[in-house]
């Protein structure tokens, strides 16, 4: 059976760099032999999965503090116990 490649559809967007974050990402997409374009997307690519997975973590917290009844305080308290060690034991 033949399945014909339909390949996604693409925008063109204009987005504006400073001169020298445009310089380095010429110089990487040249090292790594990609077009500027493709090695923006990939960038792209990565902060969204970045950012999925960290809200993803984030929301996980949430839940486990709510689920333990877990205070401001409780964490406040936990901090400067933290602190409190540690300074003890640089001393």
């Amino acid at each position: 059976m033949y399945h014909h490649y339909m390949p996604e559809k693409t925008s063109t967007v204009n987005i504006s760099f400073r001169q020298d974050l445009l310089k380095q990402i010429d110089e990487v997409a040249r090292t790594e032999s990609r077009s500027r374009s493709e090695l923006v997307r990939e960038a792209a690519r990565m902060y969204i999965e970045r950012k999925r997975r960290m809200d993803s973590v984030i929301e996980l917290i949430r839940e486990t503090v709510r689920q333990r009844g877990i205070t401001e305080d409780d964490v406040a308290a936990e901090v400067a116990a933290v602190r409190a060690e540690r300074a003890q034991r640089t001393s």
